[in-house]
């Protein structure tokens, strides 16, 4: 076999390692606690209130381990951190099913969160960076689709579950998950070189943003933050809430992931022709549309449109925003990566507390939603003057 057919073989493992350890990652140390919101609810050991600041707290773990992430520069390091999330998210997973003490929850939920950092920030970087260093196209498509996969998988696996299993045994059960899954993750994925050599031998530049579009792109990024946590957290406790729709939130749940595991790959494909920004646009745009549906109707199809439009935009917006951060620095991807997360992170973190004081007050998520539109119109208003200023770095992003 050739050089150039072992770096082919070896790319598909490389990108089944990415995407296996999306699903580990965020799809089960971090989606899983989304559908098993209301059934902890309805065992009565969490409140919405408590539901909320766990979901903080998982987020402020997500953060913290952005901050790592964006100044950590050595890839053996980033390497090693990488596979220390994997470990973390499988004792995390299981560890929530042998107490009911929301103290040891919220300590939890925190460090899932920071091995979620690991296979989106960490993860992302170290995949790109082996794909630009062996002279493959700079996308992250085929590694996104793991957070669509994540999501269907614990959608698929906490329906199974509900009516057999308490809620200790389904988080006993996707621990047992992640901990098969993060094999072939742990193993495919191989140890990065942290020289600047592309393959051809042609030395890898980094090319920074202005600092104009560098902190537009971060408020931009900030209201995506609140736009996307809503949902994300609280999709399947919201359908649940809805006259008549009792029973059918793991549905659209199920849904949101399927229509998430191929819509990266769309948006790659358009903002090849159109520009990173311009899709990340149209990506906003719909997001929105899918975050007002339900205070329009409150039919079953209304949630399912919704949910189905939010998962076909998150995971662009996700994908485009990253996939972007390492292409201005292809030597250090999850440098950037890190540093426009920590305002993402910073909603996440905010949102899901106001969200669920919203939801124990009024009894119902109307107020959340509506906060989380109107961030993404701020959003979209930042990302038009950052299209409409900084043609420049523009150029040098879609060159």
């Amino acid at each position: 076999m050739t050089n150039n057919n072992k770096i082919q073989h070896q790319k598909y493992y490389v990108l089944a390692a990415g995407v296996i350890s999306l699903v580990v990652l965020l799809g089960i140390a971090r989606f899983a606690y989304t559908p098993l919101i209301p059934v902890m609810i309805s065992a009565s050991v969490m409140s919405d209130i408590s539901a909320g600041w766990l979901a903080t707290l998982n987020y402020a773990g997500y953060l913290c381990g952005a901050v790592l992430a964006a100044t950590i520069g050595d890839l053996m390091l980033k390497d090693k951190l990488y596979r220390a999330g994997l470990i973390t998210a499988i004792i995390t997973t299981l560890a929530m099913a042998f107490t009911d003490n929301v103290y040891l929850w919220a300590f939890l939920r925190f460090m899932s969160g920071l091995s979620s950092a690991a296979g989106l920030l960490i993860g992302s970087g170290l995949v790109l960076n082996w794909l630009i260093r062996n002279n493959y196209r700079s996308e992250l498509g085929i590694h996104f689709m793991g957070m669509g996969l994540g999501i269907v998988f614990t959608a698929i696996a906490c329906e199974l579950m509900v009516n057999q299993l308490t809620w200790s045994t389904q988080w006993i059960v996707l621990g047992v998950c992640a901990a098969l899954l993060s094999i072939p993750a742990w193993r495919w994925l191989p140890r990065p070189h942290n020289g600047t050599v592309h393959s051809s031998g042609q030395v890898l530049k980094d090319k920074p943003p202005s600092a104009r579009f560098f902190w537009l792109m971060v408020m931009s990024y900030f209201c995506a933050g609140f736009g996307y946590v809503i949902s994300a957290t609280f999709t399947v406790a919201m359908v649940e809430r809805l006259p008549g729709l009792a029973g059918e939130g793991q549905l659209v749940w199920l849904l949101l992931g399927l229509t998430a595991i191929p819509a990266v790959i769309y948006w790659d494909k358009l903002a090849r022709r159109i520009g990173t920004l311009y899709t990340l646009l149209i990506c906003y745009l719909i997001h929105i549309i899918g975050i007002v549906l339900p205070l329009f109707s409150q039919t079953l199809t209304a949630a399912i449109v919704s949910g189905m439009l939010y998962g076909a935009t998150f995971i662009g917006i996700v994908g485009l925003v990253l996939t972007m951060a390492g292409r201005f620095y292809p030597t250090k991807p999850a440098k950037l990566m890190g540093k426009l997360t920590l305002s993402y992170g910073v909603a996440q973190i905010i949102a899901p507390a106001i969200a669920g004081y919203m939801a124990a007050q009024t009894g119902q998520y109307s107020a959340a939603l509506f906060m989380a539109a109107i961030m993404m119109v701020l959003g979209t208003i930042l990302l038009l003057i950052l299209i409409y200023t900084e043609r420049h770095d523009l150029k040098a992003l879609d060159a």
